[in-house]
């Protein structure tokens, strides 16, 4: 069932479905979440349930703005402690794209966090996304845990439709239209005393480090990095077998498969030819938001129009294409 999200009536009628334990297909600007009310264990248990998600794959809490660029309410009562550096990166890119790994509050969204003494936050930046969580509020509901709205492990969901098609009519799916940026959110560990990025996205490693004005660490820093949303090796996967090759093999392996090319779609920045019209080319933007904000639709398409082998070109090793990269990685060692 989707729901038109400009509807005041549609957005009451999703909050109060979540409120009473019930799940709704949410848009942000990323991609499409599966919702629920994250202090509820019964509610984010039919996430894990509906995705086929292990239970202790933690969940990332949307949460709704604060006024006039306050702080999010939502920040003090599922967070523990904001260290300083976490603080200046709400106040540069909440409402938006980032997601923030802080303490978490004890005796508070254990389920949506997977079991961790640590919680992911964030603060999207979708209208639809804000009214619904306004609405919330209103209802007692501090904080939505929103995954991806798609089978765990599959390619993530840009559109109503794309929510639909893996859940069926049943599941009420607020439709705010194709998002805007594509891929998931940056994800940052706060919990370690400096910045260290878990997950690329839009908001890149040199935006985060020039907000901190601290530089990131990885792997050395004391204690175990925390289990975050969209890390495994493979991840955001189609049905058909990704491969990552630069321009030259991908030409080359056209020409070797000649005539005889089938079920096989190609994402290119670079012209290429095939002999086969059975063959599906698709051109890559040069622009690495344009490719993050369609990279899934395309991956989606080409499963739906039958293919078996996916080849696509290997980004740019540019700070813009980490976020487009690291989907493409985790997709073809699937």
């Amino acid at each position: 069932m989707i729901l038109d999200g400009q509807s005041p009536d549609a957005i009451a009628q999703a909050a109060d479905v979540l409120a009473g334990g019930g799940l709704i297909g949410l848009p942000t600007e990323t991609v499409y979440g599966l919702a629920a009310d994250a202090s509820s264990d019964a509610a984010v248990a039919r996430i894990f349930a509906a995705k086929g998600r292990p239970s202790d794959h933690p969940l990332i809490v949307h949460l709704a703005p604060g006024g006039a660029g306050a702080m999010p309410p939502g920040v003090a009562h599922f967070a523990a402690a904001l260290p300083d550096f976490a603080e200046r990166l709400i106040q540069a890119f909440w409402p938006g794209p980032l997601t923030l790994i802080l303490p978490r509050r004890p005796g508070v969204a254990a389920a949506a966090a997977g079991g961790q003494d640590s919680v992911g936050l964030r603060c999207p930046s979708h209208p639809v996304a804000q009214a619904l969580l306004t609405a919330c509020a209103a209802r007692g509901v501090m904080g939505l845990a929103a995954p991806s709205a798609n089978q765990f492990g599959r390619v993530s969901p840009t559109t109503a439709a794309h929510v639909q098609a893996e859940f069926g009519p049943s599941l009420p799916v607020l439709d705010g239209g194709p998002c805007a940026v594509g891929i998931e959110s940056t994800i940052v560990d706060c919990t370690r005393g400096a910045p260290v990025l878990l997950r690329p996205g839009a908001i890149t490693r040199e935006q985060v480090a020039a907000v901190c004005g601290l530089p990131q660490h990885g792997a050395a820093l004391q204690g175990p990095a925390p289990r975050a949303s969209g890390t495994l090796e493979a991840h955001y996967a189609p049905q058909a077998k990704v491969r990552l090759m630069d321009a030259g093999a991908l030409q080359t392996g056209l020409d070797l498969l000649g005539a005889e090319a089938r079920h096989l779609a190609v994402y290119a920045r670079a012209p290429l030819q095939a002999r086969s019209a059975a063959v599906l080319l698709r051109r890559m933007p040069d622009d690495a938001e344009a490719v993050a904000q369609q990279l899934f639709a395309v991956l989606r398409s080409f499963d739906e129009q039958g293919v078996h082998l996916i080849w696509i070109e290997t980004p740019p090793a540019h700070a813009a294409w980490e976020g487009v990269h690291d989907r493409l990685q985790r997709a073809a060692a699937a």
